[in-house]
């Protein structure tokens, strides 16, 4: 059964065709390499359900350490004293630290196996997770603060690279249900992280519980994926080069700057659309439960979006569209009527949701391979996270500069207008080459 599941899976990876019949998310990261990584090795398909759900579960972590900051921060700056520029730090930090760890994915696992590089990765997570909250003998709570959110940011972004492949290469046959409930899964983690961190804050009193409480799920999924990554055989893989050079094709950084543009608006949502909330008079219950609404919003547009984008002869006019939404719904959640703020929240929702799916779509619209659009994915991972942090930054340092949010809201609807721009001319009908 095991080497007829892992077979079977390796010749659907070798005829598969063109992505482009494929329209998704879901790149290999390792593609590049040979002998080309085979399937995790299961013995049935009882494994191969375990090893699915391993994989989803997974997802569901990767972005609670975001948002259940942002839930408790006014409590955190309090309690702790945080002086400002560590707020902009430990909002900045992760996002930044998804594009630099992202390049390092591949090689790690070309040596050591991609399940082993997960394994480690939700070692890390966990880790930093349960150091995020500790105070040190003689010193604040800054310092663990910095270097658990730190190895937090490093661990997803190995996942974030390495899961899309695992997915793709074990359910070559369930592509849609596994691509759907990971990706969904990923969206709940946030939306868990918005929603239930403030209530655990209240039920204890102590923020400190409330962060060290999604530690839990993190070492949960830890020790079920821990058999299943240790019983892979090690096998040594060469990088081989294939595909175009992205960095020099002017559709390569179309689509980047795209990407860029709504990592700006995306992960400061998570970072500070609560504190936003909270700033405005809603108090902390109802501000997570926005935010965890708008997020499930976004799983909405993320699962329409990519369908519609590929049905279209070109995607100018969604791009547009969803680029304008976001931005304009960030900034009526700043400034617009505050009686109407789950009416902004369910707009930047839709559109969030919408324009991080198409952004992610267009590697597969765009490139004519999987070779380059595993590039162009590293790419966009590298470059789009790594200065799409400076989103977050720049919303901190405003509130610092001026006392509240309102030039934030301006900073969206401009970021919005130039997401659609770049939108607009990444989705002309043209390929990477």
């Amino acid at each position: 059964m095991r080497e007829a599941t892992n077979t079977g899976a390796r010749k659907q990876r070798a005829v598969e065709p063109a992505v482009r019949e494929q329209p998704g998310t879901l790149v290999d990261a390792e593609i590049d390499e040979t002998p080309a990584p085979g399937p995790t090795r299961v013995g049935s398909r009882r494994q191969l359900a375990y090893l699915g759900l391993c994989l989803v579960l997974i997802g569901l972590n990767l972005r609670t350490v975001f948002s259940s900051f942002s839930a408790v921060l006014p409590e955190v700056t309090a309690q702790a004293a945080l002086p400002g520029w560590a707020v902009v730090v430990l909002t900045t930090v992760p996002v930044t630290l998804l594009g630099v760890f992202a390049p390092l994915a591949p090689v790690l696992a070309r040596r050591f196996g991609a399940e082993r590089v997960l394994l480690g990765a939700m070692t890390v997570l966990t880790a930093g997770l349960l150091l995020r909250p500790v105070e040190l003998p003689g010193a604040s709570h800054l310092p663990a603060l910095l270097a658990g959110t730190a190895a937090c940011g490093a661990a997803i972004a190995l996942c974030n690279v390495l899961l899309p492949g695992l997915v793709k290469r074990d359910f070559p046959h369930r592509l849609g249900l596994m691509g759907g409930l990971y990706t969904t899964a990923i969206c709940a983690s946030a939306a868990l992280g918005a929603g239930f961190t403030y209530p655990v804050y209240t039920a204890s009193g102590e923020w400190t519980l409330a962060l060290w409480s999604w530690a839990v799920p993190a070492a949960v999924v830890l020790l079920l994926f821990l058999p299943v990554a240790l019983r892979q055989p090690r096998i040594q893989h060469q990088a081989v080069r294939d595909g175009v050079n992205v960095w020099r094709s002017p559709v390569a950084w179309q689509v980047t700057i795209f990407m860029v543009l709504q990592a700006m608006m995306s992960f400061s949502v998570f970072a500070w659309l609560a504190p936003i909330l909270r700033e405005r008079g809603v108090d902390g219950a109802t501000a997570g439960l926005i935010v965890s609404v708008c997020i499930v919003l976004q799983m909405l547009g993320s699962l329409f979006a990519p369908a519609l984008a590929a049905r279209l002869r070109d995607q100018r006019a969604i791009n547009t569209v969803v680029a304008l939404m976001t931005g304009g719904g960030f900034a009526l959640s700043i400034f617009g009527p505050l009686d109407l703020v789950w009416v902004w929240a369910g707009l930047l929702g839709l559109g969030q949701g919408s324009l991080t799916a198409v952004a992610l779509t267009m590697i597969m619209l765009r490139t004519r391979d999987g070779h380059t659009a595993a590039h162009l994915s590293g790419m966009m991972q590298g470059v789009g996270y790594g200065v799409g942090s400076t989103g977050t930054l720049m919303v901190g340092q405003l509130h610092q500069a001026t006392g509240s949010f309102t030039a934030a809201g301006v900073l969206f609807l401009v970021v919005g207008l130039l997401a659609g721009v770049f939108g607009y001319r990444a989705g002309r009908d043209r390929y990477v080459s």
